[in-house]
């Protein structure tokens, strides 16, 4: 649990640059990937939500679905519906058509209408029609729903969501500053902690609020640079240098903490927390918490990575023990998804071989085992030996999102190969 202090702490001081082995050329596919990449998105899985998601009677999106397509539920994700808003808007914006900017107004739309009670807190889950159904005493609803409209404002040019994007963007602040509202008590024995995830995506709405170079900045705020910055600090306190391992849970200071929570690791997260962490990075030009960034990822992968059968372990222990989660050794979509983007953005910033040998070892496996070529999209959760353990395409927390984002980004990445 963060406390307040996340955004009054020191200032970042990047840790030198780690020596880089010389740069070398991989054999490399280029255009494989690029077909296998684009025929994936747009051949398979922007079809299958086009068609099954959309709800043109009440709004919204539905995210149930089955194998086929087939809805075993009605309820709408506060969570699934902003980042299907957030990825639509990206898609529009990037060239796609005037469908996907019309498939992004109705999840903002019904967003706008439902997603935030009375008390100013999103919901998570939602009935059809739009009733709640539940809360989470968490941040990650509001997240997503900046997220959301940011990119929808940028895509359609509405005002309107430009300000309930930075209104939001405050409130989160605040929780975070105070997260009282949230209903989280403080226990006597609760040991002072902080995770990984709320620096992370933090840092995330920062970049999504900035937008890319010559976008719409949603007017670049004096407080962004701070904020970005004490986030980094923040993210760099899970990581363990010494033993390449990114944790969890940290104690306030950085130092571990010695119970499962503190040992948890989660491959895929640490991954994505080091690609945030390695375009902040590039964007302002500096070398050693790039270095750092692609030495968590490493790590991770490292660690992550199962010898056996192939594919990223789920969560492990630092030390070796049985991780305490009974779904430790899975194979799921998202952490693979991280691993295609963190692999091949490192390979492009660094041109060294063994990155284009991860991102082609991680990538084939991920497009050998997940994507469903008789019904389309992915399967999201795999067994350690990677056979489809449950076979909905969208569930309460997997959606139009990591696949179409990783696809979309590793596409863009090869693509600007060519403009060197």
């Amino acid at each position: 649990m963060i406390h307040g202090a996340l955004l009054k702490d020191a200032p970042l001081s990047p840790s030198p640059p780690l020596a880089q082995e010389p740069v070398t050329e991989p054999t490399l596919d280029l255009d494989r990937w690029r077909r296998r990449l684009s025929n994936e998105l747009w051949g398979s899985v922007v079809p299958f939500w086009m068609e099954h998601s959309l709800d043109r009677e009440l709004g919204g999106y539905f995210n149930l679905l089955d194998r086929d397509g087939g809805r075993f539920g009605d309820d709408k994700h506060v969570w699934l519906q902003g980042r299907q808003v957030w990825m639509l808007s990206k898609l529009f914006g990037d060239g796609g058509d005037e469908r996907h900017l019309e498939a992004a107004r109705l999840g903002a739309e019904f967003l706008r209408e439902h997603a935030v009670g009375p008390d100013g807190r999103a919901y998570f889950q939602l009935r059809r029609d739009g009733a709640p159904v539940g809360i989470q005493r968490k941040i990650f609803s509001e997240c997503f729903l900046v997220m959301a409209y940011a990119e929808y404002a940028r895509a359609s040019g509405d005002a309107t969501y430009r300000v309930l994007a930075l209104e939001l963007f405050d409130r989160v602040l605040a929780l975070v500053d105070d997260p009282t509202p949230l209903g989280r008590p403080v226990l006597a024995g609760q040991r002072p902690a902080q995770d990984l995830s709320v620096p992370m995506i933090l840092l995330n709405l920062v970049a999504e609020l900035r937008g890319a170079p010559g976008s719409d900045t949603f007017a670049d705020r004096p407080d962004y640079d701070d904020i970005e910055r004490r986030c980094v600090a923040r993210m760099l306190r899970h990581f363990d240098r010494g033993r390449g391992l990114v944790r969890e849970q940290v104690a306030p200071d950085g130092t571990p903490i010695d119970s499962p929570e503190g040992r948890l690791l989660n491959p895929g997260h640490a991954v994505e927390a080091a690609w945030f962490l390695a375009e902040v990075a590039h964007r302002v030009g500096d070398a050693g918490l790039e270095a750092d960034a692609f030495a968590m990822m490493e790590g991770a992968l490292d660690a992550g990575w199962d010898a056996e059968h192939g594919g990223l372990l789920y969560f492990l222990d630092a030390d070796g023990f049985s991780p305490t989660q009974l779904e430790w050794s899975m194979k799921l979509w998202w952490p693979h998804c991280e691993a295609m983007i963190g692999t091949l953005m490192a390979w492009r910033r660094t041109g060294e071989a063994r990155w284009w040998e991860r991102f082609d070892r991680i990538a084939s496996w991920t497009m050998d085992h997940f994507p469903d070529p008789e019904h389309g999209e992915w399967f999201g959760y795999l067994t350690r030996e990677g056979e489809v353990s449950q076979r909905f395409k969208a569930g309460p927390y997997k959606g139009f999102f990591h696949v179409p984002r990783a696809l979309w980004m590793c596409e863009r990445l090869l693509a600007s190969v060519d403009a060197d």
